[in-house]
């Protein structure tokens, strides 16, 4: 057994050294590469045949990877251009999965980031997905709607040959909503003389789209976090809440933690973040940060009860439970130290790798229950993956009926996680390697079985 256990760490290592060398600079990418790898000793452990069939190299490296030349024209007849990006990561499950970001932090690294999480998030789901993500530097905040419309156009232009309901299916993610999706559409449509409504989910209600994907993740988060709490007696009843974040995500677990009778008390966005102890009213923020995209300071000026905070960080508002919703690496260890001095209780991520290695660390040394957003923000891409099955059928879902299939959905990734995390590391609330491992066996089992491709 020791013997297995030193091959099983050395044969990591050695995986993980490689990958750095192969991909420098690309730090983001490294790091998740070590969150997921770090844990999978014991499986390999049980599983000698996945270093023999080299599992892990092949699961590091995409499939294939994409970048190209966005040209488009501004308003003013000023040509731009940004830079594209398509990571297909694997595809031992299905066809590959994941959204588009159109943010200016976007670059390789970061979209390989995305592609490598979105693999085992989407093994999660069970729903026969396989992994990408792609983007660009490309920031719509400020520009107009012939702006975005002329940017996707191009973008569409260049990515179209690459996709396909059976091939790759892309969705909306940071910076990319309906609006953009319908552009990104519009364009598939004209270029390949094909109504394929299942090539791209997030699409409107009235042309393809299902009933509560926009929800989709910010709920699928909450009913995640429900059942943790469920874990130890709790729920949201009366509970304290603080989000990061005042997007899509972010807004919508606050109203499913509300509508469960929790309090949010406090989100954010570039600007600051606000706080407001009568609870956030919604209706108000969605209003300000969804239809008009503005900024906070707004809400807080036409809401008596609302401090706006420029400065400082969210995470030092005091809650029982924790959602982080923005960004990767948002929540430091710093950040992490506050809310245990705070008496957190549980943290659960609505983002991809929002919380830092050594707040994760921090948390769980505090026994504070922690869910990471492989598991958690599955309810995302669950649900895209049920807009295909809704246009496969060519039939029309209602929001309930779609609700309830996602709170399912997220129930079993709780307790299959959860048990996975019994079964291998005897801790049943280490849900970061429960994700983790039971992400990967469902890949490596089918990457086992298809040969070495």
């Amino acid at each position: 057994m020791t013997t297995v256990a030193s091959r099983a760490d050395e044969h990591v290592a050695t995986v993980l050294a490689a990958a750095r060398g192969r991909a420098p600079g690309e730090d983001v990418f490294h790091q998740a590469l070590e969150e997921v790898l770090g844990t999978l000793t014991p499986v390999l452990d049980r599983h000698p045949e996945f270093i023999e069939a080299g599992i892990l190299p092949r699961l590091c490296e995409p499939e294939r990877q994409l970048m190209f030349r966005v040209p488009w024209i501004d308003d003013d007849g000023v040509v731009r251009v940004n830079r594209g990006y398509r990571v297909e990561f694997n595809s031992a499950l299905g066809p590959y999965k994941g959204g588009l970001r159109f943010h200016p932090t976007v670059d390789l690294g970061v979209i390989k980031f995305l592609g490598f999480e979105q693999i085992f998030k989407n093994a999660l789901t069970g729903q026969g997905i396989g992994a990408g993500k792609g983007g660009a530097d490309f920031d719509p905040a400020g520009r107009s709607d012939g702006e975005v419309m002329r940017f996707c156009q191009s973008f569409m232009t260049e990515l179209h040959r690459h996709l396909g309901e059976h091939t790759d299916i892309p969705a909306g993610d940071i910076g990319v909503g309906t609006r953009e999706i319908g552009y990104l559409f519009g364009q598939y449509k004209r270029i390949v003389n094909r109504y394929e409504a299942g090539v791209l989910t997030g699409k409107g209600t009235g042309w393809g789209g299902l009933p509560a994907r926009t929800e989709a993740t910010g709920y699928g988060t909450v009913f995640f976090a429900r059942e943790m709490l469920a874990t130890r007696g709790w729920d949201f009843a009366g509970r304290r809440v603080v989000v990061s974040g005042a997007g899509n995500v972010a807004l919508h677990a606050a109203d499913k933690i509300q509508q469960l009778g929790g309090k949010v008390v406090a989100c954010s966005d570039s600007s600051g973040h606000v706080v407001d102890d009568a609870g956030l009213d919604l209706d108000l923020l969605k209003e300000i940060k969804i239809a008009r995209r503005g900024r906070l300071a707004e809400y807080a000026r036409k809401r008596r009860s609302a401090v706006f905070v420029a400065n400082g960080s969210v995470w030092d508002v005091p809650c029982d439970v924790a959602l982080p919703c923005a960004t990767q690496n948002e929540l430091t260890g710093r950040h992490a130290a506050a809310l245990v001095r705070n008496g957190v209780i549980a943290v659960v991520e609505g983002a991809n790798m929002p919380c830092t290695p050594e707040a994760v660390a921090i948390f769980r040394n505090a026994g504070v229950l922690f869910g990471p957003g492989k598991a958690a923000n599955a309810g995302g891409v669950a649900t895209s993956a049920l807009e295909m099955q809704q246009n496969a059928a060519r039939a029309s879902w209602s929001f309930g009926e779609t609700t309830r299939r996602l709170e399912d959905i997220m129930r079993e990734i709780h307790d299959h996680t959860r048990q996975t995390a019994e079964d291998y590391t005897g801790d049943p609330d280490n849900y970061v390697a429960g994700a983790n491992i039971a992400g990967f066996l469902r890949v490596a089992n089918a990457m086992l079985a298809q040969g070495v491709v």
